[in-house]
């Protein structure tokens, strides 16, 4: 159903580039080494490990190291050597961080919920909650209705054929109530301030313009009921306990070949942003953000499209990407051409034909690198959990999209947990990002966490071993990467 993105090597520059960091259209690269031997290098001192000035999680695209804490000793000083640098600065500063995580789409809730409570008490603590043990997801994304990673198609205004309902006296959550909702409010009972965005992939088929799940677009002559559809959803969320902190009016607006989905226009979302959907949240007095597009970063013209009629853009927050299509400096493009408003990362899979090294491999570089340096405010991967048959899925749903874990007889950790858990552990919801110098072979991102912290973020881009230093504050320290390596760096 996706098309995978080609990745590019680039190789080994042999002098570092230091170029001052600005926003960054693409990431950067570092280098790793074996779990022993990693920093022993002229610029440190071995010494216990509880003394060591930065902490060091690594992930190797051979899979040896899956974010291990690393028992090295790492201290900055004065020495000097040759290596490529990345230096860090606090005193330039960006768009602050609004959370990293996944879509828990329905099928996901299925598998999750379905585990004894026991099992998934252990694995809701390991993923959302913000001690040692766990990864720390800050962000979610569910589907307004169901995804195509539902176990079935429905909206939640379903109707027989040729019926309508426009006062919504049907609209009901009933097919949420036993697994998503009760789950996602066992989520918050571990992280209350978790952020939560809403998609829908196609409105009730009785608005819409070819009465099928598949494609069509909205009536007009509904625009006022699919506005108050929305306010009905925020609420009835709210009196379950969920607050919705914003939602896309449409997922994939430019696609009408999933099951489900729908066409929207951007001349059509501006009109029904300003006209419809911005003022029925205003007099409803909901807080929850509207971010328009929600699609591939090969078509920057969507959102800017929308935000160009002011009308419709005092009532948006921002805009959302996907990266199925396009190159990630779209949402640099985008954010400088409407600064006051933000730019956000909502969607990208990992596929069950492509392989651990080369997901890792794009996807820090394009998403958590690339789109962070980029201006967006949250990175979120595409569905949290599968079967070990890539299910559940609607008829023509996606039939190769892997979560990030794999639900069976056991759990199984992918490639996508492993990317999250890289950002999510450590840049916590309120971070800024700071300055770093871009280097091709050692893409990278830096931040400062709300307690002081400093993580930088560093992928080796090279097809071999890189050692480099990390400079802050007129102090280095030398460390390295493997080819295709990953590492998160903490002082």
């Amino acid at each position: 159903m996706r098309d995978k993105l080609k990745r590019k090597v680039i190789f080994l520059a042999l002098l570092p580039v230091l170029v001052s960091a600005a926003c960054g259209n693409n990431p950067a690269s570092s280098r790793e080494t074996p779990p022993g031997d990693e920093h022993q290098d002229s610029t440190s001192t071995p010494t216990d490990p509880s003394e060591t000035d930065v902490q060091f999680w690594l992930t190797r695209p051979d899979q040896s190291a899956l974010f291990e804490k690393q028992n090295v000793s790492l201290l900055f000083s004065n020495k000097n050597n040759y290596n490529p640098t990345i230096i860090v600065d606090t005193s330039q500063t960006y768009q602050s961080v609004d959370g990293f995580g996944f879509a828990l789409t329905g099928g996901s809730a299925t598998l999750i919920y379905n585990l004894s409570s026991s099992k998934r008490d252990e694995l809701l603590h390991e993923l959302f909650a913000t001690d040692s043990t766990s990864i720390g997801v800050s962000y979610l994304r569910v589907s307004i209705g169901a995804s195509d990673l539902n176990s079935r198609l429905y909206s939640y205004d379903d109707l027989a054929e040729g019926q309508t309902d426009t006062t919504l006296q049907q609209f009901d959550l009933e097919a949420d109530k036993y697994q998503l909702i009760p789950l996602l409010n066992e989520i918050l009972n571990i992280n209350p301030d978790i952020k939560i965005l809403g998609s829908p992939w196609s409105a009730p088929v009785w608005m819409k313009t070819n009465n099928s799940t598949i494609g069509g677009s909205l009536r007009h002559q509904y625009y006022d009921e699919y506005a108050q559809y929305f306010v009905k959803y925020l609420k009835a969320m709210q009196s379950n306990g969920i607050h919705i902190d914003a939602i896309t009016p449409q997922n994939e607006p430019l696609y009408g070949g999933n099951n489900p989905s729908m066409v929207m226009k951007p001349e059509e979302q501006a009109d029904f942003v300003k006209n419809y959907l911005g003022p029925a949240f205003e007099d409803a007095g909901l807080d929850t953000k509207i971010i328009i597009y929600d699609h591939n970063a090969d078509n920057p013209e969507y959102p800017l499209t929308v935000l160009a009629d002011s009308s419709a853009r005092k009532y948006i927050a921002g805009s959302a990407f996907h990266l199925y299509g396009g190159d990630i400096g779209a949402l640099s493009k985008v954010h400088d051409a409407y600064p006051d408003k933000n730019v956000y990362f909502t969607e990208q899979y990992t596929s069950s034909e492509s392989s651990f090294s080369s997901d890792l491999e794009w996807h820090m570089k394009n998403l958590i690198i690339g789109a962070m340096r980029n201006w967006s405010k949250n990175v979120l991967e595409w569905n949290l959990a599968s079967d070990p048959n890539y299910e559940p899925h609607t008829p023509g749903g996606c039939t190769t999209c892997k979560g990030a874990l794999t639900v069976g007889s056991s759990i199984k950790r992918n490639v996508s947990y492993y990317i999250i858990a890289s950002a999510a552990k450590f840049v916590r919801p309120g971070s800024q990002r700071i300055a770093s110098n871009f280097s091709a072979e050692l893409p990278n991102v830096a931040f400062k966490t709300p307690v002081g912290k400093k993580v930088l973020i560093v992928l080796n881009n090279t097809d071999e071993k890189q050692q480099f230093n990390i400079t802050y504050d007129g102090k280095s320290v030398t460390t390295s990467l493997s080819k295709g390596a990953a590492g998160t760096y903490v002082w």
